[in-house]
């Protein structure tokens, strides 16, 4: 059995182990990433889908994570256009929660903490003269209009693995990191493949980027004997058929004290969420009839045309290993993360990731790096604020005018096509789409935007290997497609890799 040498091994296939593999990558570290299953296949695809600072958290003073999500905010929207884009949110006025006073302060706290950003500032809204008022029940005729950041998860997962292993490292999906050993002055680790031999590494520090499983990799997998820190919350999420037309977004504002959001999502659709559920098992459990009719009881005291949960088409949870500060209220546990590094009796050091923001995963990574550099005296210093992700290059366009540019480029394509595979892949559409001027020279259509030429594309080049990966993770298309349709991609990823190859998911109609 061979033995690979890697300066740092990376467990964990979220945003927060891509994005520290991507930041050591770059500066000069042999890395290795080991995800048991798809990248992005846990929290990091089942998020509210935002890079925001997080407006609700002023209530508690966490002015520092907020100011540091905004400016974070700022940073992906110039390294990554294509993934995240600028989207206005309103918030009705309602006389059974926070006073007027108190929002409008925060939303003017909210503006001064972005600094000097991109999106427009906060304002006040009539809702009985505006198009967002026309959704709303008649009594909600003043609200609040501010700006925040729609992203793409599990792309901006796949974007940041991409640009890892462009800059040398490796990527090794459904791979399981089955223990690890202090040997050396380092780390001697055992990787485990599907239908492939075992791998042995020797790595001279390690990440522990496992999200919910932070502590059972910690306790089961490593000769450590931590405290357990993780504290485990499900945010569970539904979509419907589209409530409010055009890219707009409602926060609302519950009778509890929680916000639910309502977002756009694929055009057709609305994602609401989030619910916040203590749970014990690190997969977390399906969205439960509980839940949904508590978001949908949230949304319709606000709502002029109530919906049911016998409205929802899709739904998801995440479960977040949120670090464990004593609140008895799991709504009030921080969103900050927390770095937490043991010392095995070599001295090999080993950082374990708890909590953290989707948004604030690039710096999160710089911080990583900063604490282990110890272990690589000569680390070249951060690099990720200047960098374009793959795809982000739009050549400085918009990306509306990238979308209007690339369908002009292939009038014989179906725009809607185009635009989708735009808004998914940015710069790289051009690649995606090659030389076809006809819609049959991108092969079989499986409905919607999606075609075989896109599905070899994301088996050849971003790891995709059963039908969930492509229809839930490197494309949204699967909350568009039927039954039949979604069967079919699942027997054309069979075909190409016919040991791997698993049937699509079967909880939609």
């Amino acid at each position: 059995m061979t033995t690979l040498e890697v300066d740092l091994l990376v467990v964990g296939g979220g945003i927060h182990g891509a994005g520290i593999a991507r930041d050591a990558a770059g500066r000069g570290l042999r890395v290795l990433l080991a995800e048991q299953s798809d990248l992005a296949s846990a929290t990091s695809s089942a998020s509210s889908k935002l890079a925001h600072g997080g407006l609700r958290y002023l209530e508690r003073f966490d002015l520092r994570l907020v100011r540091e999500a905004l400016h974070e905010r700022e940073t992906l929207m110039r390294i990554a256009p294509h993934l995240v884009r600028p989207l206005p949110f309103f918030l009705p006025l309602s006389a059974r929660t926070r006073p007027a006073w108190q929002i409008r302060a925060g939303l003017l706290l909210y503006d001064l903490l972005a600094g000097r950003s991109s999106l427009p500032r906060s304002r006040t809204l009539d809702l009985s003269h505006s198009a967002e008022g026309r959704f709303l029940q008649p009594q909600f005729r003043r609200g609040f209009c501010y700006w925040d950041g729609w992203v793409d998860d599990a792309r901006l997962v796949v974007a940041n693995a991409l640009d890892a292993a462009q800059r040398g490292a490796l990527v090794m999906t459904r791979t399981r990191c089955e223990r690890v050993i202090p040997a050396g002055t380092g780390w001697h680790a055992m990787l485990v493949s599907a239908g492939a031999a075992p791998r042995e590494v020797r790595s001279r520090a390690l990440v522990n980027a496992t999200g919910p499983w932070v502590d059972e990799f910690l306790r089961s997998h490593t000769p450590l004997r931590p405290i357990g820190r993780a504290r485990l919350v499900q945010g569970g999420h539904l979509a419907v058929r589209r409530t409010v037309p055009g890219a707009r977004a409602l926060l609302l504002q519950n009778d509890d004290g929680r916000v639910v959001f309502i977002l756009p999502f694929e055009d057709d659709f609305a994602l609401i969420g989030t619910t916040d559920v203590p749970v014990s098992d690190a997969a977390g459990t399906p969205l439960s009839e509980a839940e949904a009719h508590y978001l949908c009881r949230a949304v319709n005291g606000y709502l002029a045309e109530p919906i049911a949960p016998s409205d929802v088409v899709w739904s998801t949870v995440g479960v977040r290993a949120l670090y464990d500060d004593g609140s008895a209220n799991p709504s009030r546990i921080s969103r900050d993360y927390v770095l937490q590094l043991d010392r095995a009796d070599n001295g090999a050091r080993m950082l374990s990731v708890f909590g953290g923001k989707l948004t604030t995963y690039r710096r999160l990574s710089e911080e990583a790096l900063a604490r282990l550099s110890p272990a690589f005296p000569r680390l070249a210093p951060a690099w990720t604020a200047s960098a374009t992700l793959p795809g982000g290059d739009l050549g400085g366009m918009s990306l509306a005018r990238w979308c209007e540019t690339l369908v002009a480029r292939f009038p014989g394509l179906p725009p809607d096509w185009v635009t989708a595979i735009a808004r998914r892949h940015g710069a790289l559409a051009q690649t995606v789409l090659g030389e076809a001027r006809m819609p049959e020279e991108l092969g079989a259509h499986f409905g919607a935007s999606l075609t075989q030429r896109e599905v070899d594309y994301l088996m050849q080049h971003e790891w995709a290997r059963d039908a969930d990966d492509v229809l839930w993770r490197r494309t949204k298309t699967g909350v568009h497609l039927s039954r039949a349709q979604r069967q079919a991609v699942a027997d054309a990823v069979r075909q190409a890799h016919p040991a791997r190859g698993t049937d699509a998911k079967p909880d939609l109609a």
